[in-house]
């Protein structure tokens, strides 16, 4: 937790102010905006997904409401390296930010979603180091967070430089970017598609699945294909990671392979194939390497807000570029090339969220950074400036962990169910419904209180 001055925070997200203001610098309120959105996007699919299953993320291929999550933080955390390396010069103080931070979002990566808080809401904690789940969203934005910003530190110009003369001036200025953002999809395509997957045998270790303790196996013996049992996704984690640090509920078990009740959770079917029963890592290592070019888009439009002077400019090139990665997003899934695929975050999914998280940058611009209209957003600003805060706090349930570690009589009767269930269950007479209404009120709203008042009092909590 930090307790800063007001200017210390404004550094991070200033710009050039554009041609027809009178301030040389301007805080980028939008960006704020934008990180509120997505926190509050991921906090409302996480906790009400269950019970409305088409907001939760796609059992394989699709793209849902929650598949935008991830892809958002990296697109911002790109936005944001640009806009926070722009004023250091020294490289030496640069890298060694760069790996300080990287190895505090490793560090809170691994104890959150480790496996150590388990389900803090049902009081269940520790992790046999055996079975630590090594990736997930932390780890996947670190990773993601060291190579562009190592490439934005190597390889930026001097600000006298940095000068636009034409069309694709931005993009010859930063040349080295799109070098190796190549090389990064040709080295994740070259991996997908070129890799021999070969038969695998695992032991179920789901304690509620008919087939637990038991060896199954998996036959593959292909290349080049993207189902859920035999890709090369799946094949690197299991190599590299070891089958007993994956994630070990992925999101395929909703897939109408597994359960009569896709889209939502339910028992597996009695002909379920073998690999419903198996973990799969949706933040691994290859889809984590896929997932750099979501943040070398990001940078890029950071690039844009710094290096273009004025509104129509900026949000000219963002919405051009946005509806452009859409089109070809759309057009990879729709001819059955490529598909959206957020688990193996496919180059079509990498377009169709980059060129939609471009378009809501652009769209929170306009209203806020030249409209001028802010009050309406002021939620999602409290929240995009204590985003570390409301993720530990709401989207990994330590708060309502906490709350529900105070029980009367048992563990089922805490603060939190009573809310729910009196003041949201009955009121709506519905569970789907007061489900929602829970997460909106109880949780999105409730903190956004909470990280307005810590903003009055200049305290957050940034790595």
């Amino acid at each position: 937790m930090e307790f800063e001055e007001e200017t210390a925070t404004d550094n991070h997200h200033r710009i050039a102010a554009p041609l027809d203001s009178s301030s040389p610098y301007t805080r980028v309120a939008s960006l704020d905006a934008f990180r509120g959105l997505t926190v509050a996007l991921m906090v409302l699919v996480d906790d009400a997904g269950g019970e409305w299953p088409l907001i939760a993320h796609a059992p394989w291929n699709g793209c849902n409401l929650a598949d935008f999550v991830m892809p958002f933080f990296l697109f911002i955390v790109g936005v944001s390296i640009a806009l926070s390396f722009k004023r250091i010069e020294d490289k030496a103080v640069a890298v060694k930010k760069v790996i300080v931070r990287t190895l505090q979002l490793l560090f809170w990566g691994l104890l959150l979603q480790g496996g150590y808080f388990h389900t803090p809401d049902l009081l269940i904690y520790g992790v046999d180091i055996k079975r630590i789940r090594l990736c997930g969203i932390l780890q996947r934005i670190a990773v993601a967070y060291m190579v562009v910003a190592f490439i934005e530190v190597f390889t930026r110009k001097p600000p006298k430089t940095a000068l636009l003369t034409g069309a694709f001036s931005i993009f010859k200025l930063y040349l080295w970017h799109w070098i190796i953002g190549g090389g990064v999809l040709i080295i994740y395509l070259a991996t997908l598609y070129g890799v021999h997957v070969p038969d695998w045998k695992y032991k179920v270790q789901d304690v509620l699945s008919p087939h637990y303790g038991e060896t199954l196996t998996v036959l593959c013996n292909v290349r080049g294909q993207l189902d859920p049992p035999c890709n090369a996704v799946g094949y690197v984690d299991r190599m590299l990671l070891g089958l007993n640090h994956m994630y070990q509920h992925p999101a395929w078990r909703r897939s109408n392979a597994c359960t009569a009740n896709s889209p939502h959770d339910g028992p597996f079917r009695t002909d379920a194939p073998s690999w419903c029963f198996a973990p799969f890592e949706p933040e691994g290592i290859l889809s984590s390497v896929s997932a750099i070019l979501s943040t070398l888009i990001g940078v890029h439009c950071g690039h844009v807000l710094i290096s273009m002077r004025d509104h129509s400019s900026r949000l000219h090139h963002w919405t051009v570029m946005g509806i452009g990665l859409i089109i070809v997003g759309i057009s990879l899934h729709f001819s059955n090339a490529i598909p959206f695929n957020k688990q193996l975050y496919t180059l079509s999914y990498v377009c169709l969220t980059s060129g939609a998280a471009a378009l809501v940058l652009a769209l929170f611009y306009v209203l806020e950074d030249r409209c001028n209209i802010r009050y309406p957003f002021l939620p999602l600003e409290w929240i995009g400036m204590n985003a570390m805060l409301i993720y530990v706090m709401a989207a990994a349930s330590i708060f309502a962990g906490f709350v529900n570690g105070w029980y009367y009589d048992e563990p089922g009767n805490t603060l939190v169910n009573w809310i729910k269930k009196h003041i949201f269950f009955d009121v709506w007479r519905s569970k789907k419904v007061g489900t929602l209404m829970y997460v909106i009120f109880g949780e999105i709203l409730f903190w956004a209180v909470v990280a307005g008042l810590l903003h009055q009092f200049r305290i957050y909590w940034k790595l």
